[in-house]
């Protein structure tokens, strides 16, 4: 599975707007049961996502096609893993995890429907959305030593965090995340690449600004986010662009393969005046997968 940039968010009880996630330029696109539709519409939201799973078998899908399911202490996972999992989804989102525990038992439910529907290995991942109750934050670490099969990744989200703090906020009147925010994401980042799997940034929640959008992504993208959670299609075309290399880093990164090769076994490397280690080999080598992954 190509890395992923965007993760575009779709409503699961709008027919009208899933009706244009096909179209939407994401490269996946999660299709939310749980923040965004309200209890009473619960139901048809599993339904209305059932079907537009059904008519979009895997070996049909444009982006791909995940499912963000309600948490696990409420009794609508099961309801909603029911529903989705016969249509095999590429992915499951995971709200309010606290660590890697309770995402081996999201895990474990999951593998109980693939069973029912599927002969092949494991295919759905899951996506943790690691930070958003007040105990979530000090269980990161536990994801570094899980080996759970199915973590695609890790992201993390500041609303229900404040909620769960009794915040009146997030940001400063800068715009800037305060700093239990800011302590939150990089614990992410750092907990995600612990554990081998892409760091996917929160949401800009502003979709008007576009400007601030593309400037948080790039910064994102060099801390060493892969990509981004949006939240509206109007946002997909500048987070795509923002998290992919330069055809100068490209280049750059190609030089250091190409050295790198020339001399087997050398620990550093020299280029253009230039000294590059082994830390920067594997850099470079992830540059040219993302490249490649898109552009060819």
């Amino acid at each position: 599975m190509r890395p992923v940039r965007s993760f575009l968010f779709i409503p699961g009880d709008s027919d009208r707007k899933l009706a244009k996630a096909d179209e939407s330029g994401a490269d996946a696109v999660i299709i939310d049961l749980e923040d965004a539709v309200a209890p009473a519409y619960k139901e048809a939201a599993r339904e209305t996502t059932a079907a537009f799973l059904a008519e979009r078998p895997p070996s049909k899908r444009g982006p791909q096609l995940w499912v963000r399911v309600n948490p696990l202490d409420t009794h609508m996972t099961e309801e909603d893993l029911t529903a989705v999992m016969p249509f095999s989804p590429d992915g499951i989102v995971h709200p309010k995890p606290e660590g890697a525990a309770d995402v081996r038992k999201l895990s474990e439910l999951i593998d109980i429907h693939e069973s029912r529907h599927r002969d092949e290995p494991i295919r759905a991942g899951i996506l943790p959305i690691a930070t958003e109750t007040a105990a979530a934050p000090f269980k990161l670490g536990t994801f570094a030593d899980a080996r759970l099969d199915r973590l695609a990744g890790l992201t993390w989200g500041a609303e229900d965090l404040a909620a769960a703090l009794g915040a009146t906020g997030n940001r400063g009147p800068d715009g800037e995340w305060l700093f239990t925010y800011k302590m939150v994401r990089s614990m992410t980042l750092m907990a995600a690449h612990a554990a081998g799997v892409p760091a996917i940034e929160t949401l800009h929640a502003d979709f008007r600004d576009e400007d601030g959008l593309r400037a948080t992504s790039r910064a994102a993208r060099a801390e060493g986010f892969s990509g981004r959670l949006c939240i509206h299609p109007a946002q997909v075309g500048p987070v795509n662009e923002s998290f992919m290399p330069g055809l100068d880093e490209v280049e750059e990164a190609r030089k250091i393969v190409a050295a790198f090769k020339a001399e087997p076994g050398a620990g550093t490397v020299g280029i253009d005046g230039k000294m590059y280690d082994v830390p920067h080999l594997k850099g470079a080598k992830r540059t040219i997968a993302v490249h490649e992954a898109f552009v060819g």
